[in-house]
């Protein structure tokens, strides 16, 4: 199976890199000022991308984008206004500064608005190995994409495919502040990944599988990722419905780290200064049983999410968001920091458009003392999480429901498919009763090991 496109030759050239860049963002700031703005910060973002999508041994899909984003905020008091561009042409970038610095004047007082403190923000920061040099050509991409895809369809019982697809992508980063700050860092990512239908008729199922990694040579084998997409596939034939009852529910890795991220969300400072989050009130107090720990580290090699500095110049740290158990703090940017009177702990994220808002970085739950199979040894009936479909979490009263698929547990054993069900709790009651396996494996930016939650209900649908 072969796939063919005219431009196979086309590769993902470097992300442009404007060894100026600082020096345009600073020159920006600095007109922003000079035309009324109190204090003013910019920043850029250029990024390649490579894309291909095979299916069926044809190439469906080669796409090539390449962006340069400029995103200027300007202050004058209390006011605040952000405008964004791609032209930088000299006159563009003067109307784009006149612009912002007119709808400032005109914007509503914000009293928690502002740049961090220049106190605040770094002067040094470490070099993380967030940016590859390897270039893979669109033929490279479409060799992994056929691997995998041709792996995919040699699984007995695999019917057809959804495709099989594979990119890359560069980004140069650069952020320039009128207190003091001056940034810049690349990160780089590879990705590949396959979905697969089999069965046929009205007893069809999918699955898929995928891998994202910041270096090239970190990729798993494509031909790997292609049969286990098959695999998993076939494996979900036959599925039942189950009936309605309160059992223990496991969740695999990959669907596990969606817990944490409602975690993220609910500590999130913005959240929490509006009270809107169903944790507003729990600093400081256990959420999870004493022998959970969750980490916040941005600084780790070769993570999806590291970064040496957050949007706004200041230092991030290594956080353990829970310790033992405990929420020992909130995720702040320097505005929700203001509104809780506290100080940013340097997870202010943003795109050039837009403002900063708190996001966590490269989050993960530390691993516990058994293995996944001893983890269910004893479940006599429980269900085995591998899909959740929809959104359905209420972040202002925690109330958790979704629509699932997975395996049934029977006498501790993973036994038969399951489809058409939901699952539904409360994360308040989730995280207490909440355990972890010792699988953890970092892959995802959000990473957990298989979770074992207690007393969930689930039902069919």
């Amino acid at each position: 199976m072969v796939c063919e496109h005219p431009q196979q030759k086309a590769k993902m050239s470097p992300a442009p890199s404007n060894p100026d860049s600082a020096s345009l963002l600073a020159d920006i700031v600095n007109k922003a000022r000079a035309m009324g703005a109190d204090a003013a910060d910019a920043m850029l973002i250029d990024a390649t991308a490579l894309s291909v999508g095979c299916r069926l041994g044809k190439t469906e899909t080669l796409e090539r984008a390449e962006s340069g984003d400029l995103g200027l905020r300007v202050f004058v008091g209390k006011k605040q206004a952000m405008v964004s561009a791609t032209d930088r042409h000299p006159r563009s970038l003067k109307e784009l500064v006149e612009r912002a610095v007119a709808m400032a004047k005109a914007a509503p007082e914000d009293e928690f608005c502002g740049l961090a403190d220049p106190d605040m923000v770094t002067k040094n920061w470490p070099q993380l190995e967030s940016a590859d040099d390897k270039e893979p050509s669109a033929e490279d991409l479409i060799t992994s994409a056929r691997a995998a895809e041709d792996a995919a369809l040699a699984v007995k019982g695999v019917s057809n495919s959804e495709g099989a697809d594979a990119g890359a992508s560069i980004a140069s980063v650069t952020l320039a502040a009128s207190n003091g700050f001056t940034g810049h860092y690349r990160r780089t990512s590879y990705s590949l990944s396959a979905s697969m239908i089999a069965g046929d008729g009205t007893q069809m199922e999918r699955d898929y599988d995928y891998a994202t990694r910041v270096f090239l040579n970190d990729m798993p084998d494509a031909v790997g990722i292609g049969k286990k997409a098959g695999e998993r596939a076939v494996k979900r034939l036959g599925a039942r419905k189950m009936p309605t009852g309160q059992i223990p529910v496991v969740f695999e890795p990959r669907i596990g780290g969606s817990l944490l991220g409602s975690l993220a969300g609910a500590i999130s400072g913005a959240g929490v200064a509006r009270g809107t989050s169903f944790l507003k009130d729990r600093l400081g107090q256990e959420i999870f049983s004493s022998h959970i720990t969750i980490i916040d580290d941005p600084f780790r090699a070769r993570g999806l999410r590291s970064r040496p500095f957050d949007a706004e110049g200041i230092l991030p740290r290594k956080l353990k968001i829970i310790d033992k158990g405990v929420l020992t703090t909130w995720l702040l940017d320097s505005r929700s920091a203001r509104q809780l009177k506290m100080k940013s702990t340097g997870h202010a994220s943003r795109s050039p458009g837009g403002t900063p808002s708190p996001s966590a970085s490269n989050l993960y739950m530390e691993p516990g003392a058994y293995s996944p199979s001893e983890l269910i040894k004893d479940i006599k009936q429980g269900f085995y999480v591998t899909e959740l479909m929809g959104s359905g979490v209420n972040g202002v009263t925690g109330d958790f429901s979704q629509a699932a698929a997975g395996f049934w547990i029977e006498n501790g054993v993973i036994s038969f498919p399951v489809s058409e069900m939901t699952i539904a709790g409360n994360l308040k009651d989730m995280f207490k009763n909440l355990t972890p396996a010792n699988d953890l494996e970092f892959l995802r930016g959000i990473d957990v090991p298989t979770l074992r939650i207690e007393g969930m209900t689930v039902a069919g649908v």
